[in-house]
């Protein structure tokens, strides 16, 4: 008996192959889940969230606090019939304002973050971990590790656990899923396009109020002239501003306040009744179909709230809250209900309301900080475009655009180059090509609540597979916020021919692009799995592949994170040598906001020993910053050599109970993942075949001590592989790219040739060169080229 358990340890041990990772010591479970926590269960005192607070003025609430500036106007775009028609749009303001932003973002949505990281890609992420949803898939289970890697499991007869299962069924859900968080991210894009247009058109405004004579055109071309300055100042980034911008919007949310309630004091008091919702149905009843409509210049007075919860990445959810409690939330009341005073007197001035109503001694104080407060506004809506842009493009659903991190502080700080003047000249097309703020408020309208309801439905999953919420509570939360805002929608889109095409087109356009963008990406990828090249033809050519081995390093670039990649063959078939040292790098997003850097890295060993073959994995959260340089290839290199040191230490040890790499696994889940990849086919190449001469079998498998072999020859062959992979990297370093050209099949339906032979086709072609994200020299650049057929 005992000899039988001997053979089975000893088949276990000279048969292992050593799936290692850069890391000796992995963090225990309970340290783990301490660090997963770490954002939420950080503390801060009240003077340092008094200061956070402050700042997340600037950065946050800039939209949100410029809406008193065009909302009464486009509530009532023509004439006001009856005062009391004021009470009733007031009562929907503040509704609107208690229940959305404050009920809903502020208390609700918020607490839904990625450890700190707000937006719909964020909710996405989160779901993704919960559940296989993600479309790519290039997950290996050691991303699971990751101690930013946090998720849950379900009781396999809870409703959450039927929910998971029904999404993983079809790849048609996962699609729709992607399709709906893609359709809002379009949504807020089209919002950094008419958030600048309007707050600064109607900013800009109040040089006609004193100067009635003026043409409107002068307006026009003032806004213009402010947006080129906000666009060409995007490449500082918002953190070498942030501390200016905090002042200006506290100074701005006082100065409303103040102003707000002076008016209610100088003009009619009684419109605080507006407080009680029974004018809301008063309102409705008097102006039936008018005042539905009505509802679309309503809904501007939450704009800026789905802006709220993009730009969470900066700020604890405490700070938020707390800076709207206590100033936000009661200075815009103030605000909406000192304007309605004003109009209850003053019923012919809703063109320029918010300028008639200023005390005359300081109309030109509050139109500098109007104008200030605009820029503001747009920066942050401006800023949540880049920061989307870029999780697009980790998530392969926009092409490779140029991204500079503006911050060293802040990773979510971007500047995309390419977009911001894309965005700057659909700015200006809107702002010329509509003139006045009517038709751009229903644009903006549009977007606004499309954003909405797209996260509504992404909360609903949330609270489900996230939060384990009870599907009773999760059924009140969606009707009660598809009550509120599918009304709104109802009503802004009745405006479609009035402005609120623009979001739609806009939205339509950028759509197209992801959607295209990431069809091409996935059929390449499936394209590349399954050709991949059999691990039993690698080893059939022999150490020297076949070819020449010459002096030097191979870094071949892949989107494979297992397999041998047709590239190679590629490469191999056409080529009469092959560098001395072979490295498969693989640069893949995870869906976590960071991989921390201790644990970024996974190398690995292709075949035997004496092929010299590796495979590099850097792993990236969608916030990461991605820069190949050389310290990315330096970084690669340490922790290749840190590989073979350890793998050499390995090779001598054997642990029949507890002994593991990462010091925390059993020998159990060891066997598990050996025999696990001895079954699977598709990871082979990914194994480390160690030298079974260097094992010594194991005599006891009651015996828990590890048993070494000859200490001087395993460390006489770690001292050889070392020297040689530095004589390899010092005789020079190749990049081996694809120059992959994707085609459809010749019986291909005719809109999937048009969208791989043409849209996407023309998108790779204007994209940027994998060699010029790499940053890869060009005296050390190979490109291989081949056409995939899918």
């Amino acid at each position: 008996m005992a000899s039988g358990m001997e053979i089975d340890e000893e088949h276990e041990t000279k048969g292992s192959m050593w799936v290692l990772d850069q890391k000796l010591d992995q963090p225990m479970d309970e340290e783990a889940g301490r660090l997963r926590n770490m954002y939420r269960e950080k503390k801060f005192s009240s003077i340092l969230l008094l200061r956070l607070a402050f700042q997340s003025l600037g950065v946050v609430y800039g939209d949100l606090g410029t809406s008193p500036l065009y909302v009464f106007y486009n509530t009532f775009p023509k004439k006001i019939d009856d005062p009391e028609d004021v009470i009733g749009a007031l009562s929907l303001i503040i509704y609107s304002l208690t229940l959305i932003p404050l009920l809903k973002y502020v208390f609700i949505v918020c607490r839904a973050n990625d450890n700190g990281q707000g937006g719909t890609f964020a909710l996405y992420s989160l779901l993704c971990r919960h559940a296989k949803v993600k479309t790519i898939p290039n997950q290996h289970r050691t991303d699971e590790e990751l101690t930013t890697y946090s998720r849950s499991t379900f009781n396999e007869n809870s409703f959450a656990e039927k929910t998971k299962k029904w999404l993983e069924a079809q790849d048609l859900r996962k699609n729709a899923l992607l399709l709906l968080v893609l359709a809002g991210t379009c949504m807020v894009i089209g919002d950094g396009i008419l958030t600048p247009a309007i707050s600064v058109l109607s900013a800009s405004g109040g040089i006609k109020v004193n100067n009635p004579k003026m043409e409107n055109g002068m307006v026009v071309l003032v806004a213009v002239v402010i947006l080129v300055g906000l666009f060409s100042m995007q490449h500082y980034g918002t953190d070498k501003v942030g501390w200016l911008f905090a002042p200006i919007v506290l100074l701005w949310f006082l100065l409303i306040g103040g102003i707000g309630i002076f008016n209610i004091w100088k003009y009619d008091s009684s419109v605080l009744r507006a407080f009680s919702p029974v004018h809301i149905y008063r309102y409705f009843r008097r102006q039936k179909r008018d005042g539905w409509s009505s509802l679309g210049g309503i809904m501007l007075s939450i704009t800026g709230t789905e802006a709220l919860f993009a730009d969470l990445a900066h700020f604890p959810v405490s700070a938020i809250q707390l800076a709207f409690t206590v100033v936000v939330f009661p200075c815009l009341l103030l605000a909406y209900s000192g304007q309605a005073a004003y109009l209850m007197q003053n019923t012919d001035h809703v063109v320029d309301v918010f300028y008639r109503s200023i005390p005359e001694s300081i109309y030109w104080p509050t139109f500098i900080i109007a104008t200030l407060a605009a820029v503001v506004a747009s920066q942050a809506t401006i800023s949540a475009s880049f920061s989307l842009i870029k999780q697009a493009v980790a998530l392969g659903c926009f092409p490779r655009v140029k991204v500079v991190h503006t911050s060293k502080n802040f990773l979510g700080q971007v500047y995309i180059p390419d977009m911001n003047w894309i965005l700057m000249i659909l700015c200006i097309a809107v702002t010329v090509g509509f003139k006045n703020q009517s038709q751009i408020g229903n644009a903006y309208g549009t977007a606004v609540v499309i954003v909405m309801l797209t996260t509504t439905l992404l909360m609903m999953l949330i609270m489900l597979l996230v939060w384990h919420c009870h599907w009773i509570l999760v059924l009140i939360f969606t009707i009660l916020s598809l009550v509120v805002e599918g009304t709104y929608f109802s009503a802004v889109i009745l405006k479609v021919d009035q402005g609120g095409w623009v979001p739609l087109v806009i939205a339509g356009a950028f759509l197209g692009i992801m959607v295209v963008w990431h069809y091409g990406t996935v059929k390449r990828y499936e394209f590349e799995m399954h050709s991949k090249v059999s691990m039993a033809w690698v080893l059939g050519l022999g150490p020297s592949l076949g070819l020449v081995r010459v002096p030097g390093i191979g870094l071949v670039y892949t989107e494979l994170a297992s397999g041998v990649p047709r590239i190679f063959s590629h490469f191999i078939t056409n080529l009469p040598a092959i560098h001395s040292a072979v490295v498969f790098v693989c640069v893949k997003y995870l869906p976590v906001y960071t991989v921390p850097e201790d644990e970024r890295f996974l190398v690995k060993r292709i075949g035997p020993k004496s092929f010299h073959m590796f495979r590099c994995v850097a792993r990236y959260g969608y916030k990461d910053l991605h820069r190949k340089d050389d310290d990315f290839e330096k970084k690669l290199f340490d922790n290749l050599f840190l590989f073979v040191r350890l793998e050499s230490m390995m090779e001598g040890c054997s642990d029949s109970d507890e002994y593991s790499l990462y010091g925390q696994q059993t020998q159990q889940s060891r066997d598990f993942l050996l025999k696990d990849n001895l079954n699977t086919s598709t990871s082979v190449a990914d194994l480390t075949i160690s030298s079974v001469d260097s094992i010594v079998p194991i005599k006891s498998p009651l015996n828990a001590t590890p048993t070494v072999s000859s200490g001087p020859e395993s460390s006489q062959t770690e001292v050889d592989e070392l020297e040689f992979l530095n004589s390899c990297r010092e005789a020079g370093v190749v990049h081996i790219l694809g120059n992959t050209i994707v085609r459809a099949r010749r019986d291909s339906r005719f809109y999937k040739k048009i969208a791989i032979d043409y849209v996407y086709a023309f998108l790779r072609k204007i994209c940027r060169e994998n060699s010029a994200i790499f940053n890869v020299p060009h005296e050390s650049l190979l490109n291989v080229g081949q056409i995939f057929y899918v």
